[in-house]
C-alpha cells in the first residue's frame, strides 16, 4: 500500500486555537519544543535485547539539563494533578529521548520517583493540526480518554501504556495465555473505530495493546499512540488497519476464528457505542467539526480521491458534494453511525 512518505505540517489555526482554549486543552508551558532541540550531545538507545530503537537518548550541558528538570518535572504535573507541584518533588527527569524517525520528531522525557524508582513517560511534539484533530476525535469516540497540552507551536502527550502492536504480533499473540478470538474481536473494533472517524496509517508500530487481567482470562484494547494520519491520505483502504500487511497475522486470524455474521455483530456493537458516546458530547463534536471543515489538513488532490472512493464505497452521491476533510469525517459519521441503532436498538 502507498503511503506519502512525507506529511505535510499544517499549522494550528486560529479556530482550531480557539476551541482548544475552551475546552481548557491550551496552558502555558514552561518548556517548549524548540527548547529541548539545544543539546550538546547524543547516543543511541537500545532496548532490553540489545535492539537499536531508533531513539537516541539526548545530553545537554548541567546548566540547561538543571532548567530543564525543573520545567518537564512541572509539565508532568500539569498532566497529572493540574500542576500541584506538592505531590512531585520527589520525582526528578531521569532521561530525555529523541526519536530520529518519523513526521513529529518527538522527545520523550522519563519521569522518575527517587523513592521507588517507579517511572513514567510523556511526549514533546511540534503541534500538527491533523495530530489535534486525531487527538480530539479519539477523546470524544474512542472507549479511551486522552489526555494532551498545547502551548503556541508545542504539544505535550500523555503516555499510553500498552504492548506495542509489532512486538505483540511477534512475541505474545502465540502464547499459551493469549485468547485469540477476543483478540480477533477486539481488533474488528479498532478496525471499524479507526475507519469512522477516517484515522490512518495504522500499521502495527502506531498501535497498542492493553492487556487487563480478568478473572478467568484476558481482555484486550486496542489504541492508536499515532494520530498525525487523521483525515489526510486519499486511498480509502489507508484508513482500514486490516490492510495493511504488518497486521496480517491478526487479520487470519479473524478470518479463520469469526464468522462473518460474527464480524458484522461486532461491528454494529462498536457502531453502537460510537453512536452513543457522540450523543452524550455531540456539541463538543459539532465544535471540533466545524473548524475542521473550515481548515486545511490535506491536499484537493487527495481530497477529491477520498471522496469518490467514499461515494462507491457508501454507494452515495452526497461524498461527491464534500469539499474538504472536515465535510468527509461529518459525513461518514453519519452515514455510518445513525445506521447502528437501528441495526442493534430498532429504533433511534
Amino acid at each position: 500500500m502507498y503511503i506519502s512518505k512525507k506529511k505535510l505540517f499544517y499549522p494550528i489555526s486560529k479556530g482550531l486555537r480557539r476551541y482548544l482554549h475552551y475546552y481548557d486543552r491550551e496552558t502555558k508551558l514552561p518548556v517548549l519544543y524548540e527548547d529541548l532541540l539545544h543539546y550538546s550531545d547524543s547516543y543511541p538507545y537500545y532496548d532490553k535485547k540489545g535492539n537499536d530503537t531508533l531513539w537516541e537518548s539526548v545530553i545537554y550541558d548541567q546548566q540547561t539539563q538543571q532548567e530543564l528538570s525543573r520545567g518537564l518535572t512541572m509539565i508532568y504535573a500539569l498532566l497529572k494533578t493540574d500542576g500541584d507541584m506538592s505531590v512531585m518533588e520527589h520525582l526528578y527527569v531521569s532521561r530525555i529521548d529523541y526519536c530520529t524517525f518519523g513526521n513529529s520528531n518527538p522527545f520523550r522525557v522519563q519521569i522518575m520517583n527517587q523513592l521507588n524508582d517507579n517511572y513514567d513517560y510523556f511526549y514533546l511534539k511540534r503541534a500538527d493540526a491533523s495530530r489535534m484533530y486525531g487527538l480530539e476525535l479519539e477523546h470524544i469516540l474512542s472507549p479511551s480518554r486522552i489526555n494532551y497540552l498545547v502551548d503556541g507551536d508545542s504539544l505535550i502527550e500523555e503516555h499510553i501504556a500498552g504492548i506495542p502492536g509489532d512486538v505483540f504480533i511477534k512475541d505474545f499473540i502465540e502464547r499459551p495465555t493469549t485468547n485469540k478470538v477476543r483478540i480477533a474481536k477486539e481488533f474488528v473494533k479498532f478496525n471499524e473505530r479507526c475507519f469512522v472517524r477516517l484515522l490512518g496509517d495504522m500499521r502495527s508500530y502506531n498501535y497498542v495493546v492493553d492487556v487487563t487481567p480478568d478473572f478467568e482470562d484476558e481482555q484486550y484494547r486496542v489504541r492508536p499512540i499515532d494520530f498525525d494520519q487523521q483525515s489526510y491520505e486519499g486511498k480509502k483502504t489507508m484508513y482500514l488497519p486490516q490492510f495493511f500487511k504488518d497486521n496480517n497475522v491478526i487479520v487470519e486470524q479473524v478470518l479463520r476464528l469469526l464468522k462473518p455474521d460474527v464480524v458484522k455483530q461486532y461491528q454494529n456493537e462498536e457502531r453502537t457505542l460510537m453512536f452513543r458516546r457522540l450523543k452524550s458530547a455531540r456539541y463538543r463534536l459539532k465544535d471540533l467539526i466545524d473548524c475542521m471543515r473550515t481548515d486545511e489538513i490535506s491536499t484537493p488532490e487527495k481530497i477529491e480521491q477520498l471522496k469518490k472512493e467514499l461515494a462507491r464505497h457508501h454507494n452515495s452521491k452526497e461524498f461527491l458534494k464534500c469539499e474538504n476533510m472536515g465535510d468527509l469525517v461529518r459525513l461518514n459519521l453519519k452515514t455510518i453511525l445513525v445506521k447502528a441503532p437501528h441495526v442493534v436498538n430498532g429504533k433511534l
